[in-house]
């Protein structure tokens, strides 16, 4: 019986992302294959979205106008402005605002932060807990260290600021407006407006090394 079962929920469950599929494609969304799409019953769209293959909407979205969401991108109770582009590879979790014009690159993962006006996440980083305000780009391999094994804490990252690739900041800790983050630093301090921070070990280079 259990089987049966799943297996009326899984006919339902197609029927269902077949409506949904049609509806959103009537009143204007792209889907480029929608067979692998999965939407929700409550999602909310704008104009002119484009949706590409293998992306999973969950509850509680909203996708604003001029939106494109790339492969393998995985959105869930998310508020997405106009002009954001998103994937591919990329998973927008709860709670999570990405503001107009704002950009979410491959293999990026945005939890329960608010991603300000025409801030670029691009590649290979974690955003939780965060503010980040306009015009902040966040290298590749950023983290934001936001659990201390008890606590969930904040970072906040202001207007014009810049974060070098392989950074990791500690929170709670607050990024100054246009200040710049070097390269794989590792931050737990506050930097303040216009400031250049970073913390870099010495590099050692041994000659005629032979490896034991």
């Amino acid at each position: 019986m259990a089987s049966i079962s799943k297996k009326k929920k899984a006919l339902i469950e197609k029927y269902n992302q077949e409506k949904l599929r049609n509806h959103a494609m009537k009143i204007g969304v792209t889907l480029i294959s929608p067979e692998t799409v999965f939407l929700s019953n409550d999602t909310k769209f704008g104009k002119n979205i484009v949706i590409n293959p293998y992306v999973v909407i969950g509850k509680k979205t909203k996708i604003g106008n001029n939106v494109e969401i790339l492969p393998f991108t995985h959105i869930e109770n998310a508020i997405l402005e106009s002009n954001v582009n998103v994937g591919p590879f990329s998973r927008i979790r709860p709670g999570s605002f990405l503001s107009k014009g704002s950009r979410i690159g491959n293999f990026v993962e945005i939890k329960k932060s608010k991603l300000g006006k025409n801030s670029k996440v691009n590649h290979l980083s974690y955003v939780g807990d965060a503010t980040i305000g306009k015009n902040v780009n966040i290298g590749a391999g950023t983290i934001t260290c936001n659990y201390d094994g008890k606590r969930k804490n904040k970072t906040k990252i202001l207007d014009g600021a810049f974060i070098g690739s392989n950074t990791s900041l500690i929170a709670p800790i607050k990024i100054g407006k246009k200040a710049v983050v070097g390269a794989g630093s590792a931050l737990s301090k506050n930097v303040k407006d216009k400031s250049l921070s970073f913390t870099r070990a010495s590099q050692v280079v041994i000659k005629n090394y032979k490896r034991k």
